[in-house]
């Protein structure tokens, strides 16, 4: 089945204008969803409205409501709801041009691709694209759909355009509140030099396919083994192994880097294949010692 636009309009740069079709650049079926379901019978779960004391009440008794305060809410008929949605308008205008690292990565909320309407709109989408690419610059505008207004970022993508909504400055959490407790010690320079190193020999280029949801996968192949056994037996049996996880030894910070560094310098660098082996046989009681290690040393020293 051929995708569904989330929006057809045009993109307005000055009085030169668009018509372009935007897709979501993600799929929402790619992760396992779960139904409540009810044991006994084996039917889906379903739920009801209700009100404490009384019961369950009718749909068309219900109106949203907005909470000032503990149990104080404003209430809003659908009709003033509507009043005050902004007009689904056909055109997203480009109103400012940034530098990409302007945007921190904090505001990004989700993509979408942006192709041209027809034929006739070519042209003028390829111009834009490639003087956006020339520029070096993203495309900052705000689109009106489903009654909202979305703060949208469009840059050049392959043959297209990518658009991504992003979050208002009031949608982000300042994280300067959560950082106030680290310590403002400065590392020692062959403790930051081995980090560095070990960082350079891992350095590689991002390819998404390299990595996998394992969890994901385990889940879909739980579920193929659960439908074809019999009575309902368990396909996995716990037996109340974590796989090694929260082991106790602590090991020295500078020993598991040094060990660190000097695995991935032994012989010829590792090809991915290789990686994925060595990641694999590796046991998890080391990663989470060495994790532990990353803190220990340095409460160790602030302590004294």
């Amino acid at each position: 089945m051929a995708a569904r636009a989330y929006w057809q309009g045009q993109i307005r740069l000055a009085l030169v204008s668009i018509p372009v079709e935007i897709f979501s650049a993600t799929k929402s079926g790619a992760r396992v969803q779960f139904n409540q379901i009810h044991e006994p019978t084996g039917k889906r779960v379903s739920y009801e409205k209700v009100v404490p004391g009384i019961g369950p009440v009718d749909r068309d008794d219900i109106i949203r409501g907005y909470e000032i305060s503990k149990g104080n809410y404003v209430l809003l008929e659908d009709a003033e709801l509507d009043a005050v949605k902004l007009e689904s308008k056909k055109t997203l205008e480009l109103v400012q041009f940034v530098d990409s690292c302007e945007i921190d990565p904090l505001y990004y909320e989700k993509p979408y691709y942006v192709v041209p309407k027809d034929d006739l709109a070519e042209e003028a989408f390829i111009v834009l694209r490639d003087a956006l690419r020339q520029a070096k610059k993203v495309a900052i505008g705000q689109l009106a759909v489903r009654g909202g207004e979305k703060l949208v970022a469009i840059k050049p993508c392959g043959k297209g355009l990518l658009l991504e909504t992003l979050r208002y400055a009031d949608e982000v959490r300042a994280g300067h509140s959560f950082f106030t407790e680290i310590d403002d010690m400065t590392p020692p320079k062959e403790l930051l030099d081995l980090a560095t190193t070990l960082i350079d020999q891992k350095t590689a280029p991002f390819d998404a396919k390299e990595f996998t949801d394992r969890y994901g996968i385990a889940l879909r192949e739980l579920i193929e083994q659960k439908a074809k056994a019999k009575g309902g037996q368990l396909a996995i049996e716990d037996n109340g192994d974590a796989g090694g996880r929260g082991g106790s030894n602590v090991i020295d910070l500078m020993a598991a880097l040094k060990k660190s560094v000097g695995k991935a310098a032994s012989g010829k660098p590792a090809t991915k294949s290789e990686g994925k082996a060595a990641a694999a046989k590796k046991p998890a009681a080391k990663k989470g010692a060495a994790d532990k290690s990353a803190t220990t040393p340095s409460r160790r020293r602030k302590s004294a």
